[in-house]
């Protein structure tokens, strides 16, 4: 067997914070390490609030985070007004972005570009050349790669809007693909494509809950699990794979746990 991605379970939430904050400041110091920036992936879902919990946590022995040299974009998003209750920005910003003191700097925040609503392959392109822009050209790089990605798990073992069975797991070429019938509302969605998801320096899931432990079992423990999105990402990114969860959420999941960080 290869090298597998690495299992964190906590029992509360508040633990799992503590773990996440040395985990990303540890990917922060590689990415200004390499090249004076951070350049961050986020998803939705619950992932905003915990990611708020960790971060805005008073400076520790791990260090302090510094906003004004990251760049966030979006793991995916969708398309509707950044004030919809369905934009992933919105919930990040009020969540973690409204709540950052000054005392930490500012992140630069990649959103959508509102004027292709209603083209969501257009509003895909354009977030590609987003990414170009901070990246490098799509002739001079195979692919963007972040310093880290943070994504969730869905009850159907989706991340990002990369879905199970759907055509978009196997794009192999762009970097942003448009969704225009994910089985879950709103059905028009831009994401990252599985070969950026998995070509991170890091990549991190956040899954917690008594919810989470069907699907959690599946991905971790067994084979049809692994042709799931979530099982993909975890087969292409292997040992940069990690996965902080609650107890909860992994009781009786067999599938080894590490210690510590």
């Amino acid at each position: 067997m290869g090298k597998q991605p690495n299992l964190y379970a906590f029992k509360d939430i508040d633990h799992l914070a503590k773990a996440l904050r040395k985990y990303v400041l540890q990917c922060q110091s590689a990415g200004f390490e390499r090249h004076n920036a951070f350049k961050v992936a986020v998803s939705g879902g619950s992932l905003p609030k915990t990611l708020a919990k960790a971060l805005l946590a008073p400076s520790d022995e791990n260090g302090s985070v510094d906003f004004s040299k990251w760049e966030i974009f979006f793991a995916d998003e969708r398309a509707v007004p950044l004030d919809h209750d369905d934009s992933n920005y919105k919930l990040l910003k009020e969540e973690l972005l409204d709540k950052i003191p000054s005392s930490l700097g500012k992140p630069t925040v990649h959103t959508i570009d509102l004027q292709y609503l209603d083209d969501v392959q257009e509003m895909a392109d354009q977030y590609q050349d987003v990414l170009m822009k901070s990246f490098a050209a799509k002739d001079s790089v195979k692919i963007p790669i972040f310093d880290l990605l943070l994504l969730g798990c869905g009850p159907d073992g989706h991340t990002c809007s990369l879905f199970p069975n759907h055509e978009i797991l196997r794009e192999s070429d762009a970097w942003v693909a448009s969704v225009e019938d994910s089985p879950k509302p709103p059905p028009k969605r831009i994401t990252l494509t599985l070969p950026v998801v998995t070509h991170g320096v890091k990549i991190a899931f956040v899954a917690t809950g008594d919810g989470k432990r069907k699907i959690l079992s599946d991905i971790l423990d067994t084979e049809e699990g692994r042709s799931l999105p979530c099982g993909l990402v975890n087969e292409g990114g292997a040992e940069r794979v990690s996965w902080f969860t609650d107890n909860g959420a992994v009781e009786g999941v067999g599938f080894p746990r590490r210690g510590s960080l």
